[in-house]
Parts: structure tokens; C-alpha cells; sequence
């Protein structure tokens, strides 16, 4: 997907604007009780915490072993005649709470719908400006990054955000690092860093974005995404704050590379580091997923664009490029802004009706924290979220979560489910379509944390190990 902070000429006027297209921001539990972030290690103070107690601190004390995940769904194998739930997964890129507080509100939304989301932490988000010299791309050089670095204020609303998030049931996956776009990455001018992460030489300019990078060059992207997670607290000084609450190698399971292609070397890489999935950020029709080499794929899918005959990504951006362009290079139109976001609104809405009366496949819908044209996509996800969480059979689940119901099911039915086409429904019903799915063995239910919801069973294929 495209770059998350080239926004300037699309971006509303102002912190406000966005309020005002949005609506009031008074359902983000995140947004209350700020607490104090003027210094290296404090004050620190947290606001009413909801992540269980530390079970066991890990490395400098940045992210902790705080037991099973809360709020996690149980989930069984396909009985013979059941009709698979319409999962939706709502997916957010880039996930960082700075001044616009767009974070917060994204995670109000599945708050108040009831729905799990995945947000797709950079590395880098993670790491202030000042340190940025830690950071070795591949290919580029030492400290360069196309999505900018942060500070210790943004880092600290950040962290609050996501733990409140996973609290919640939702999944922080990883968005690796800087956001390189294109076939020179965006850094493609400056000499690369023959120090870099997995280059031992200098590259030609033409071949430096991720879509060239090797599988060595993503391990090293992984590497470095996990240091900075596992390190806040030493590099950026804030000792005083709260764990992260989860031990990263074992509960960040998937990422989204950035752009719109599937970079060919982040498989293997993926597949080595323990990774379950891969959101590929190219589109798709809207069937069912696959699994190769042990991955599932999860990509974006062509929906309708209501009013034109053509079809475009179930993403911010994908209807942002039909409307006004590109981020970058896109014309502002404050009249239409009310019209553009119908408009996405109405597509999710008929790209969802398409799967849930036809072939049930997933609806993965992608979204950048941005205040495109007004922030108006962003009230679309949400209005579409209140719309279709609390319908019959509907499951609003992460990636993760989605990868653990299909692990669970018959290999056989899975194959029969994606050999149906966009829309379609089984002829016959659903009651004749699943036939002899014997169920699962029962597999051992993690404990439950403590006032939570018991955790689904084991799925059948490891996640990642503790050390590595």
C-alpha cells in the first residue's frame, strides 16, 4: 500500500477538519486519562491499565509474558450442512497515535462494535528520531526511512493505544519497518549502505525497493522490526512506562509489506521467522484464501465502486485513486467529500453482501491512519463495521484469528470453498456443499487469564518459538 505520511495535498486542514468529518471522538477509551510523557523515563503514569498482570518480564522489560490473550473466540470445524460465518477483518496500516489521534479512534470503533482488528506496527514507529542511526535498511542508508521517524510523546500515546488494543482481543502484526515504496524505495538518490541489514554491497538505485529485496534482506527487516519492539524501553529511555503485553516472537504471527506488490523474497523470510500469514497488499477477487508453503495469504480484494463500472481495492487508498488520485498527487474537492465517502461505504457495503449471500468468503478491508479527503474513508470503515459486526453468522476478527478457523477446518472443504467464484453460492445450499467434515480432535485449550474468555484451541500449525 502506499506510503502513510506523503499526504500534502489530501490531508484535512487541521486536527479539527477531521473531528468535524468523523464525528465526535468520545467512544476511545484511549483518549482519556493521558498520561505524562515529558522526559526520558517519566512520569510514566497510566491510566486505569487493562492488560493482565506481568507473568514474566522479557529483555529490558519492553514487552511482557502476561498470559493467553483476552477475548479471544472459540471456534470448532465445519459441521456437515453448516454454513461457514462471513468473516470481516478490518486492518489497519501503519498504526500510530501522534497528535491527530487517529489510532484511538479506529481501535473506539472495534471497541464499540465488538470486533477484533489487526493494526500493523512499524519497527520504526517505535524508535525516535534521534536514535534512527540504529536502523539499517536494506539497500538504503543507515537511518533512512520514507514514513519519517517519531518522538518519545507519539511513542508513548502509541504503546497506551496498543495494549489497550490487545487487551481488547485485537492483533498487533508488523508492518516491518520504513515503508520503501517502488522500484527504488523512495531513497534511491542517496548512496546505499553497504552495512545494511543483509547487503554486503552497495546496489544499483533501480533495484533498491523491497519488491527486489532477497530473503535475506526481509529476515533482516523482520530482525530489526522485533529489536525495536523488544528495545523501547532502552532506546528510547521511557523506563518507567508499561510492557507491551505480549512476548513478541510468540504473538506477532503475520505483517504487511508495504505497497501495492507481493515482494517475491517475504515468504521464505515469513515462513523462517514463524510467521502464520502474509496480508498481501495486491488485489484479489473475492474468494476464498489459499496456503503455500505453509502461509496463508491474506490479500485486499477488487469491490465495487457504486456508480461505475469498474471495481477497485477494499481500501482507503484503493477508493481515494478512483475519486481524487493518489495521496501525492491527488485534487482536493471539500464538496465531494460527503459523496466520496458514501461512496466507499456503499462498495464495502456490496462487497460484503456479494460474499455473505454468495461464497462466504472473508472481506478483508485495509486502511491507512490518515485524514485522506477529510477523513471521510475513515467514518466509512467504521459505519460499515456498526453496520455489519452485529449481523447473523458475521465474525469481525483479526488475521490471526481468521488463520486459527481455518487451520481448525477439513483440508477438503477449504479446496471445495475456494473453488467457489466471486458471488457465488453453493448450488444446492450450504446444507449439501459441507458434507463429511468430521470433527477435529479436540485440541488442548490454553488456561484462561484470569475474568477472561477461554482461549481457542492449539491450531494445527506451530506459531512461532520463543527463541529463535
Amino acid at each position: 500500500m502506499h506510503c502513510v505520511r506523503k499526504t500534502p495535498k489530501l490531508a484535512a486542514a487541521g486536527a479539527a477538519a477531521v473531528m468535524l468529518a468523523m464525528g465526535v471522538i468520545g467512544c476511545s477509551a484511549g483518549a482519556v486519562g493521558r498520561r505524562g510523557s515529558d522526559g526520558p523515563g517519566g512520569p510514566g503514569i497510566e491510566a486505569a491499565p487493562r492488560a493482565p498482570r506481568v507473568l514474566r518480564s522479557i529483555g529490558d522489560g519492553s514487552t511482557a509474558d502476561t498470559g493467553p490473550q483476552p477475548h479471544q473466540p472459540a471456534f470448532h470445524r465445519l459441521r456437515p450442512g453448516e454454513k461457514p460465518p462471513q468473516f470481516v477483518v478490518f486492518s489497519w496500516d501503519g498504526a500510530v497515535e501522534d497528535g491527530r489521534r487517529l489510532l484511538s479512534y479506529v481501535r473506539g470503533i472495534g471497541e464499540r462494535d465488538d470486533a477484533a482488528m489487526t493494526y500493523f506496527l512499524s519497527g520504526v514507529g517505535l524508535l525516535p528520531a534521534d536514535r534512527k542511526d540504529l536502523y539499517t535498511p536494506p539497500r538504503h542508508p543507515r537511518g533512512a526511512a520514507d514514513t519519517g521517524l517519531t518522538d518519545r510523546a507519539t511513542i508513548a500515546d502509541t504503546l497506551h493505544e496498543l495494549r489497550i488494543a490487545w487487551a481488547d482481543g485485537s492483533e498487533i502484526g508488523t508492518y516491518f519497518n520504513a515503508h520503501f515504496c517502488g522500484q527504488d524505495g523512495g531513497a534511491a538518490d542517496q548512496p546505499a549502505d553497504a552495512g545494511a541489514a543483509g547487503t554486503a554491497v552497495a546496489e544499483d538505485a533501480a533495484d533498491s525497493g523491497p519488491g527486489a529485496w532477497t530473503p535475506q534482506e526481509w529476515a533482516g527487516e523482520i530482525r530489526q522490526a522485533q529489536d525495536f519492539t523488544q528495545r523501547w524501553k532502552t532506546n528510547t529511555g521511557l523506563t518507567a512506562l508499561d510492557p507491551l503485553p505480549f512476548d513478541y516472537a510468540k504473538g506477532v504471527v503475520g505483517g504487511r509489506a508495504p505497497c501495492r506488490t507481493d515482494p517475491a523474497g517475504l515468504p521464505p523470510a515469513a515462513k523462517a521467522a514463524g510467521f502464520r500469514y502474509t496480508a498481501d497488499p495486491s488485489g484479489q477477487p473475492q474468494i476464498w484464501p489459499a496456503k503455500t508453503d505453509g502461509l496463508w495469504h491474506f490479500p485486499v480484494q477488487d469491490i465495487p465502486v457504486p456508480g461505475r463500472d469498474v471495481e477497485t481495492l477494499s481500501t482507503d487508498e484503493g477508493f481515494l485513486s478512483v475519486q481524487s488520485g493518489t495521496p501525492d498527487n491527488g485534487t482536493e474537492d471539500p464538496g465531494q467529500y460527503a459523496i466520496w465517502g458514501r461512496q466507499m461505504h456503499d462498495g464495502l457495503i456490496a462487497g460484503f453482501d456479494r460474499a455473505y449471500r454468495g461464497n462466504r468468503a472473508p472481506l478483508v478491508i485495509g486502511g491507512h491512519l490518515e485524514s485522506w479527503n477529510g477523513g471521510v474513508y475513515l467514518k466509512a470503515a467504521g459505519d460499515t463495521a456498526k453496520e455489519v459486526c452485529g449481523e447473523q453468522d458475521v465474525r469481525c476478527v483479526s488475521f490471526k484469528q481468521l488463520a486459527d478457523w481455518l487451520d481448525l477446518q477439513d483440508p477438503q472443504v477449504l479446496d471445495r470453498l475456494r473453488g467457489l467464484d466471486v458471488g457465488q453460492a453453493p448450488k444446492g445450499g450450504w446444507k449439501s456443499f459441507v458434507r463429511q467434515a468430521p470433527a477435529a480432535p479436540a485440541a488442548p485449550a490454553a488456561p484462561a487469564a484470569p475474568g477472561a474468555p477461554a482461549a481457542p484451541g492449539v491450531p494445527s500449525e506451530p506459531v512461532r518459538p520463543a527463541a529463535r
